[in-house]
């Protein structure tokens, strides 16, 4: 069974003690794929020395989060902009809006999402979408840049079911994590109501790891208790949704 994990930040500071035996855990439990998104310029180094000691099984992508957009966000971008001209990645992201934290810099937000979307279409590569209190934003910039040369994953999905159908709408795969598995998610309601071809799993670690470590840091192993919780929503194997999803990674990343 080939497990993939289209979301994991492997090189944060939470596994400097322990990251290679989490990697063995995670590859013991049958995840061989790692997409990992990008923050910003400082983590960039460690998620080279990720890809370089594990060339089989992470997947680098390229971008600048949200909540990492701030009064230097143009030399990130640049920054930005380099590597991916540089050499070969597998997506830009991870790459959004999010108000929750704080909403000062919404138009930098929004103009820097923007960009992004550009250089992917560029590129031709998907994009991978953090979302948080900001879907009415998110939506408007996907209205704005739609096209057969926009699509991605709209990692995290926290929505409800009318916000489901308007990401797949932008040709977006939902990325579904450990959300799903606590009891006051909400989108293990309604996910059966989505085909599964457009669901693939992620982990999202060292966040938001689901039951019963919810409140622990997360880890990709971890992505088995995600992956029983779909197989149940969808009256399916394990096996069967690994597979799927694990599909569905591939039409995304071309991998």
């Amino acid at each position: 069974m080939v497990i993939t994990d289209t979301h994991t930040h492997l090189y944060s500071e939470q596994f400097n003690e322990d990251r290679d035996i989490v990697i063995k855990r995670a590859i013991d439990t049958g995840v061989s794929r790692f997409f990992i998104p990008a923050i910003d310029s400082s983590y960039f180094e460690s998620m080279l020395s990720l890809e370089k000691a594990y060339p089989e099984n992470m997947f680098l992508l390229m971008g600048l989060h949200p909540t990492h957009v701030t009064k230097n966000v143009q030399e990130e971008l640049a920054f930005v902009k380099s590597w991916l001209d540089k050499r070969p990645f597998y997506g830009v992201g991870e790459i959004g809006i999010d108000l929750y934290w704080d909403n000062s810099f919404l138009k930098e937000q929004q103009d820097a999402f923007k960009l992004q979307i550009e250089w992917a279409k560029e590129k031709k590569l998907p994009i991978v979408i953090h979302c948080r209190d900001a879907f009415n934003e998110v939506f408007e910039v996907l209205e704005e840049t739609k096209g057969d040369n926009l699509f991605g994953i709209f990692h995290c999905f926290t929505g409800n079911l009318e916000q489901a159908e308007k990401a797949i709408s932008y040709n977006m795969k939902l990325g579904i994590g450990g959300v799903v598995t606590f009891k006051n998610g909400k989108i293990d309601q309604f996910l059966n109501s989505i085909p599964l071809k457009y669901i693939v799993l992620e982990t999202d670690a060292p966040y938001l790891a689901p039951t019963p470590y919810r409140g622990k840091r997360n880890e990709s192993s971890y992505i088995v208790n995600v992956l029983n919780k779909v197989s149940k929503i969808y009256n399916l194997t394990p096996e069967e949704v690994a597979h799927i999803t694990t599909q569905n990674s591939k039409t995304v990343f071309g991998i």
